[in-house]
This record gives C-alpha cells, sequence and structure tokens, in this order.
C-alpha cells in the first residue's frame, strides 16, 4: 500500500469511527459477502496477508536500524528524535498486531485468539 492509499485508509477508517484494523476486517467480511462484484475489486485474504508479511518485513529493518542507533548513541552520538521515532514505530507495529489479529478473527469467525 503505498502513501496515498494508506492516507484515503485511515480517512475512510477515521470518517466511520473505527481503528484501521477494525475498518480493514469490516471491509474483507462485507466484500466477501457481496460475490456479484469483481475479483479485481476485491483484495484477497492472500493480499491481505502479504501485505502484512511485507510490513513485518519493514519493521523487521527497523529493528536493525534501532540496533545501530543503539551502537551510535553508546558511543556518545545525539539522536534528538529518538523519542519521537521510538513511539511512531511503536504504534506502527501494535497497529499491524491490530491487524493480523482483525484478520485472524475474521478467518475464525469471528472469535478472538
Amino acid at each position: 500500500m503505498n502513501e496515498p492509499e494508506y492516507a484515503h485508509f485511515t480517512a475512510a477508517a477515521a470518517h466511520c469511527e473505527m481503528t484501521n484494523a477494525a475498518f480493514l476486517a469490516y471491509a474483507v467480511d462485507k466484500a466477501a459477502r457481496d460475490l456479484t462484484r469483481t475479483t479485481a475489486e476485491i483484495a484477497t485474504e492472500r493480499e491481505v496477508i502479504h501485505e502484512i508479511f511485507a510490513a513485518r518485513r519493514h519493521l523487521g529493518r527497523i529493528h536493525g536500524l534501532f540496533n545501530q542507533v543503539a551502537k551510535a548513541l553508546n558511543s556518545g552520538a545525539d539522536a534528538p528524535h529518538l523519542d519521537a521515532t521510538a513511539r511512531a514505530v511503536h504504534d506502527a507495529a501494535r497497529r499491524m498486531e491490530e491487524a493480523a489479529d482483525a484478520l485472524l478473527a475474521h478467518r475464525d469467525g469471528g472469535e478472538s485468539a
């Protein structure tokens, strides 16, 4: 998902007063129930899972970068925006966890893990 698509998705979720994860789960469920739509219009579960794994890989790369920052800080370097960056990464990881939980709940027929 590119930045404009993510912004559109986030705005739609906010408009519905839902979290991104809940909005995604609702949209996937709604699309799956409307089988008259073409497959090009409906994001398949495989595509959603692919995107979650891609985001997971990105978070792994960020983990490596944070290790480099820690090494630099231990050597006396300054990182004035580290707290804000760490909060942003933590929030992204939390959103990914919520999205994965919503996807699993949808797959399990609404049961939460």
